[in-house]
């Protein structure tokens, strides 16, 4: 079944597949303009729902660049990783094949979520690449280490965050200790170290996270939100790379010419 929803400048492609043969999932599929869509050239955003939902699903969400998807590799090996250790139903065998296509040849953000062995893959635009201006959550961090579709703690950081002008939030742990972003890994520089909250903390093993960690070396810390004042701070995660942090708590952050020399680094060839 093929639906398709035009909102100005955007075309929604839906398709809904149920328990299909692998044969058939990977027919090709022709996006056709819904009528009232403008007549501009866009990238479409693609939904592909497949099977039945249960109540936790497991999600990543990567970049594709002009149609290359340079992290799916360690995309799919965390969601390997995660599916063997909550035990539950593993995706299906064509999922790599179910992934391009969804991304077809356009720069976008391409979201996984896997729930009872089947999957829903998405595509969006990708946002700008703007410092972030970021404030310390009231919302407490719990333990973290599989990328689940059990996110409303950091939902209601991040409208909290945006209600009061920021961009984003940082969560802590009951004993107060910087974890992370509501989406993102922390970085700050520390003199001449590059540091990062200590994954025991309880944190996601990010994909944009061990990609700064074959850079450059750095050193897995336990810090308080006021040790970071004063310090040069930058987020990273695996759709936007690496992304400065502009104030924190209102406050200016000082940057760091190092992170831009990371960010120029942080996509392969």
């Amino acid at each position: 079944m093929l639906r398709c929803w035009g909102l100005g400048s955007t075309l929604t492609v839906f398709v809904v597949l149920l328990q299909a043969p692998a044969s058939r999932r990977l027919a090709p599929i022709r996006a056709r303009r819904c009528k009232g869509t403008s007549s501009k050239k866009f990238a479409p955003n693609v939904v592909f729902l497949a099977g039945t939902m249960a109540d936790l699903g497991l999600i990543e969400t990567m970049r594709a660049r002009d149609g290359r998807l340079p992290w799916l590799s360690r995309h799919l090996a965390r969601l390997h990783a995660s599916v063997a250790a909550l035990k539950v139903a593993p995706p299906p065998d064509d999922i790599i094949d179910l992934v391009r296509i969804a991304a077809g040849g356009a720069d976008r953000v391409v979201r996984l979520e896997l729930r009872n062995g089947h999957v829903e893959i998405s595509t969006r635009a990708v946002p700008e690449q703007l410092p972030v201006r970021v404030v310390v959550s009231e919302e407490p961090h719990l333990p973290y280490p599989h990328k689940t579709t059990q996110r409303e703690a950091f939902g209601r950081a991040f409208a909290n965050a945006r209600r009061v002008g920021a961009h984003d939030a940082l969560l802590v742990n009951a004993e107060n200790y910087v974890t992370e972003g509501t989406a993102w890994s922390l970085f700050w520089w520390k003199n001449g170290t590059l540091c990062t909250p200590a994954e025991e903390l309880g944190i996601l093993p990010g994909v944009g996270r061990s990609r700064i960690m074959e850079l450059v070396e750095v050193e897995e810390q336990r810090v308080q939100p006021a040790e970071l004042a004063g310090r040069s701070l930058f987020l990273v995660n695996a759709v936007r790379g690496v992304v400065e942090i502009s104030r924190l708590e209102g406050e200016p952050v000082p940057r760091d010419p190092r992170t831009a020399e990371l960010s120029a680094s942080f996509w392969p060839d």
